[in-house]
């Protein structure tokens, strides 16, 4: 997810640009009816109802908006108050109607996620599966939204960044020296010269790869390339815009005969986005992210990858059944899930075993454990096993999750953090039913996460826009009594001091890391030696990793290839940090006691001790209980800080990688050195530079250096919370004030609208006591119908 600049101080539209801005369209009944169809009647019921709410309230907002417009059309001039009613319901109006949720099928070739998403979506062979061929690794996300076509854009780099991807290339097939018939043959067989070649193969055709830089960027690629930089694809059916997009996601390997296949582009593709016309099964919000396992060689796909880990709320690791048991990329899948958890905005992790319809009869009894019953059939021996794997996954998964995270983490109370699915199985219904595929207990869980996410949504932006309606309303609100300016006066004194009190909780929150952060340094100062050396050895020696090692020095530490474990040397020497404040970190960022080292509890217990002294000042001093201007204090500055989350975590990436940035930005110039390095012994030569160089550093202090820049990133981000409490709580006491200070004007009767969205606000608890009905209901009607049964027994 990109990085957006910080919001402190700033208002939600420049008063001058957009004051007279008209609100985008509200979408049309049939459009938003299409929403839901995949979805059962009982959750379609209750998402109708939240979108009713959401469009009534925006309705309101609208009119409000337009009202107030026309008050103010002819003014010369705009008090400050108008100002900011005006920016806040145009920025409410505007807010999209429900942010994407992305769920990341992060797994290695091979793993099945394009099987498993053509399972959910109902299209047998839509995204091409690897075969006999390899699938490409570029990031293909798949979403359904309410245009009458299938749709695929396939995005190219652009032309800077493929030429600096070029320029690396070359550099790993250029050779100085003339070398030995053993270093030749050794340099041939290296991966990242294979993949290299390729790639140039593909784009310019054989022979591109004896050709340097400049000839390159002179040469005529064999595919078209669109201006744009974008292709975009359309057709009526799935299966044809299958076909079309089949030779963009889908590479070859060399013929046997050393010649290339089928020239494509795919080396240009940065990433695909696909777009399925009204889906019963994947609803409109919801986006199934292909993410393959290792990254890319290009720093722009690179970036891209673990930005897109980074933004998915729910990874699911793929592994096929017969590599889930262990193995080096397995774990490295499950290491990167985990820490997408600690880094970026996953709060739901689970292991998605596929193929697990493959199963030897007679070697699964002869094996066999648990002997309590006896196996009749191959579809019992596949259900038993099955379970097994889940009992036994589950306990590591937990476990590990566990080590790395909080204890307070809602994903260690997750039921179903294994899952053992077959795709074959979901078309065949051979050996297993539908249900026991469990591709609809996937379905299921999205639809759930979706619905759960509508109703957050709805409820905090109707509790917001009754918020600005009752600041509307105040501003011809007749209560202005002669001591109400000390009444906020006081109110601003309170807010100062629990400010002071919310910095030492915050200061107090940063603290509980520092203890780890020292133990982490003193252990990656005594392990750095070994952990390179494991790094920079391989198993064949420097056989086949001669032109790797140049790779990795050229990307800064950091080379990732499809036939290859991802390599990252700056964030293998910093683990041992990270494995000391992995749990305390999660604790900072996560939920808890506003007594413990979590964060957000510390906001909200200021959030309720400014809106329990607005309550307590405003029946002391005057203020009826219902007062408007009370309940807008209240309202407003629950969505002040309600925007705060966001802004954290997203900061939150920048701090946890602040180590490795730290790290890579001093070992910069030994890879600089390294990267040149050429000619007879080049492999053993770059490996005493990195060396070298890793132990300069660290004697001068590069891990330290490490500790210093998270702090400091920490206490960037409490300045920016205390700053943008402090402006926006000042502004909002200003509004607050008399409307003697000049900002405020006669304004348009609001009250219709004010009584609506007051009975929008009541609706809300209306519409949750129904889904709870409904739910209700819906386990009874279940549990009275008979079971399904299953394909005959073979």
């Amino acid at each position: 997810m990109a990085e957006t600049e910080d919001f402190v101080g700033q208002e939600p539209h420049p008063v001058d640009d957009d004051l007279f801005k008209e609100p985008m369209k509200k979408r049309r009944r049939s459009d938003r009816d299409q929403r839901f169809r995949a979805f059962p009647s009982v959750e379609q019921s209750a998402l109708k109802e939240y979108e009713k709410l959401e469009s009534r309230t925006r309705r309101v907002l609208s009119n409000t908006y337009q009202k107030l417009i026309q008050s103010v059309f002819l003014d010369d001039s705009i008090p400050n108050g108008v100002k900011y009613l005006i920016n806040r319901l145009l920025a409410l109006i505007e807010k999209p109607s429900l942010d994407p949720i992305y769920i990341g099928l992060f797994g290695s070739t091979g793993a099945g996620k394009s099987s498993l998403i053509n399972a959910i979506i109902q299209q047998e062979m839509f995204l091409p599966v690897s075969g006999e061929s390899i699938c490409s690794s570029c990031i293909v996300q798949v979403s359904s939204g309410c245009c009458e076509q299938y749709e695929a854009k396939i995005h190219l780099l652009s032309d800077q960044e493929w030429k600096e991807e070029l320029k690396n290339l070359t550099k790993l097939l250029h050779r100085t020296e003339e070398l030995g018939r053993e270093e030749a043959d050794e340099w041939d067989r290296d991966d990242a010269v294979e993949e290299a070649i390729w790639k140039l193969q593909m784009l310019y055709g054989n022979g591109a790869e004896k050709k340097n830089y400049e000839e390159l960027l002179r040469a005529k690629p064999k595919g078209k390339i669109p201006t744009s930089r974008i292709i975009t694809l359309k057709a009526e059916e799935a299966g044809e815009l299958s076909v079309k997009l089949d030779p963009y996601i889908r590479t070859q390997r060399r013929d046997w005969d050393g010649e290339s296949a089928e020239t494509q582009i795919w080396p240009l593709i940065k990433h695909v986005e696909v777009t399925l016309p009204k889906s019963e099964l994947i609803p409109e919000g919801v986006v199934l992210v292909d993410i393959p396992g290792t990254g890319d060689f290009n720093s722009k796909r690179d970036e891209m990858w673990k930005k897109t880990i980074d933004k998915c709320s729910v990874i699911w690791v793929i592994s096929d059944i017969e590599r889930v048991s262990g193995g080096r990329v397995h774990e490295n899948l499950l290491n990167e899930s985990i820490k997408a958890c600690q880094r970026g905005f996953c709060r739901d992790v689970a292991l998605v075993v596929t193929k697990t319809d493959k199963l030897h009869l007679p070697e699964y009894l002869r094996e066999r454990k648990v002997r309590t019953q006896a196996i009749q059939s191959q579809r019992e021996a596949v259900l038993e096993r099955n379970e097994m794997i889940k009992l036994q996954r589950n306990t590591i998964l937990k476990e590990k999750l566990k080590r790395k995270l909080p204890a307070d983490s809602k994903v260690l109370d997750t039921s179903d953090l294994v899952y053992t699915v077959s795709a074959q199985e979901y078309w065949q219904q051979a050996l297993l039913t539908e249900e026991e595929t469990e591709i609809p207990k996937l379905r299921e869980y999205i639809r759930k996460r979706l619905l759960d996410k509508k109703r957050r949504m709805v409820t905090k932006y109707v509790t917001e826009a009754f918020g600005l309606l009752l600041l509307t309303d105040s501003f011809s609100c007749t209560e202005n009594l002669p001591n109400e300016y000390l009444h906020v006066s006081s109110l601003r004194r309170f807010v100062e001091e629990r400010i002071q009190l919310l910095e030492k909780a915050i200061d107090q929150c940063f603290a509980h890391i520092a203890q780890p952060l020292q133990e982490g340094v003193r252990n990656a100062r005594t392990s750095y030696r070994r952990i390179l050396g494991a790094c920079l050895v391989r198993s064949r020696g420097n056989q086949g990793f001669h032109q790797t090692l140049k790779a990795v020095c050229l990307k800064n530490g950091i080379y990732a290839s499809r036939t290859l474990a991802r390599i990252d040397l700056n964030e293998a020497i910093t683990q041992p940090i990270y494995d000391q404040i992995d749990p305390v970190f999660g604790g900072i960022f996560g939920a808890g006691k506003p007594t413990g080292s979590a964060l957000m509890p510390h906001i909200d217990a200021f959030k309720h001790s400014l809106q329990e002294k607005m309550t307590e000042i405003g029946i002391k001093n005057g203020w009826k209980y219902n007062s408007c201007k009370k309940s807008f204090l209240i309202q407003e500055i629950s969505a002040i800080l309600g925007g705060l989350e966001e802004h954290i975590l997203r900061k939150k990436r920048r701090i946890y990688e602040s180590l490795t940035a730290s790290v890579q930005n001093d070992l910069k110039p030994c890879y600089e050195e390294a990267a040149q390095i050429t000619g007879k012994k080049a492999c053993e030569r770059m490996k005493d530079v990195i060396r070298r160089g890793v132990d300069q550093q660290v004697a001068e202090g590069m891990f330290e250096r490490a500790q210093e820049r998270m702090q400091h990133q920490f206490q960037q981000l409490k300045n920016g919370i205390t700053e943008k409490v402090k402006g926006s709580i000042a502004t909002m006491l200003t509004l607050a004030s008399s409307q003697g200070d000049g900002l405020y004007k006669e304004l348009a009767d609001v009250k219709s609208e004010y009584k609506e969205m007051e009975k929008l606000h009541r609706g809300l608890r209306e519409v949750a006591e129904n889904a709870v009905l409904r739910r209700g209901m819906q386990d009874f009607l279940l549990r009275m119908s008979p079971s399904k049964l299953g394909p005959p027994r073979t």
